[in-house]
This record gives structure tokens, sequence and C-alpha cells, in this order.
């Protein structure tokens, strides 16, 4: 029986057609070339690599590449402007509201983005609990320890707890520790995952009768 709900943010919450994802890893790009001193296109395929051996840009750096700054890149990352496309989403309040148990964030942004994107969307006092990548030790998903760490204060364990994020592989890491993950794809970009999928998250009641 699942008893919590455990979303993603970003992409997840609202539209992956707004933009925002495309705009923050733009931004992840400048501050990588500029930092490695190279081109993007002379790094890309090695960031590819180390995101999936890592789970995010910032352990890459931080893990290989002796990088420190770690306020400086979480502000130029995530400028002040970089919500503006997001608009209050009252409906989203309304069905996240009507959910039959609690719901909570668990999110590799930083915890001053998730406030920003829950303040825009309308949907403050919603969640139990928002767990970001600091509150994580900037070792978040797909790691299992970032799971855990959301759901240990629940005191529940993963079978009972329905996890939905827009990324496979953070959906697989899920998966692995005994828990159910669903895909939400919005635009049925990832046509050969083998698992659950939604285009909208909405549908997501079906996984909770």
């Amino acid at each position: 029986m699942i008893k919590h709900i455990l979303f993603d943010l970003d992409s997840t919450l609202y539209s992956i057609n707004l933009g925002l994802e495309d705009f923050f890893f733009s931004r992840v790009r400048e501050y990588c070339s500029s930092y490695l001193g190279l081109s993007w296109e002379e790094i890309e395929s090695i960031w590819k690599e180390a995101v999936k051996r890592c789970g995010t840009t910032l352990e890459w750096l931080r893990s290989e590449k002796g990088f420190t700054a770690i306020d400086d890149y979480l502000h130029y990352v995530h400028p002040e402007d970089e919500v503006d496309c997001i608009k209050p989403d009252s409906e989203l309040r309304a069905f996240l509201e009507s959910l039959p148990c609690p719901c909570s964030i668990l999110t590799n942004s930083p915890g001053f983005h998730a406030q920003r994107v829950i303040k825009k969307l309308g949907i403050e006092g919603v969640f139990e609990q928002v767990i970001d990548i600091e509150i994580n030790g900037f070792k978040g998903k797909p790691h299992a320890s970032a799971f855990y760490r959301a759901l240990n204060p629940l005191g529940l364990e993963p079978k009972e707890v329905l996890f939905v994020d827009d990324y496979p592989r953070y959906v697989n890491g899920y998966l692995e520790i005994g828990g159910p993950g669903v895909l939400i794809d919005e635009n049925d970009v990832h046509k050969n995952w083998p698992y659950e999928k939604i285009r909208n998250i909405r549908e997501i009641t079906r996984f909770l009768a």
C-alpha cells in the first residue's frame, strides 16, 4: 500500500515545455567551460559519462576536478530570474491536496531554487518535507542514500512510497532499492523505457488504488 508520494521538482511539478531545464543546462555548460578552461565541445563527452557515474555535474566537479566554490556554482546556474516563466497553478495545488496520502519533494537542486519554484507555482504548505541537494550533502539522486534521506524521517520503506521523476536513471535508482518508481515523460521521449510511465502528473492516481 502506498502511504506517501515522493515527487521530483523540476519538469515534474511543472511542464518541461516551459524551457527551464534548457536554461539551467545552458548555465551549467557555461560554468563548466569557464572553470575547466575548455570549450563545451571539448568536454561534452567527458561530462556525459561523468554525470552517469556521479549523478550530478556538481558531484563530478567536486569529486574529480578539485572544485570547492559550491555557492558560486549554485547561484550561477540558478539566477534570481530563473523561474520567471513559471506561473501559479491553482489546479496543481488542488490536485496535490486531493491526493489520499501526504507528499514530499526530493530534488537535486538547492533549497533556494526549490522554494522559488514552490512559491511561483503557489503550492506552499503542500509538502511534508522538501529534501534538496544541500540536505543530501551534495550527493543526490540516483544514489540510494539520497532516497533514504527522504524516507527515513517518514519511517517508511521504499515499497510504501511512490517516487515520480522525469529522469529515467533517477527512477531506475529508486526501483533498484525496491520502491515503486514512475517516469513522467510528457513528450514521450523515452520510448524504450521498460517500466511504468505517465505523460501527466495526474495519472499517478492509478498507482494509489
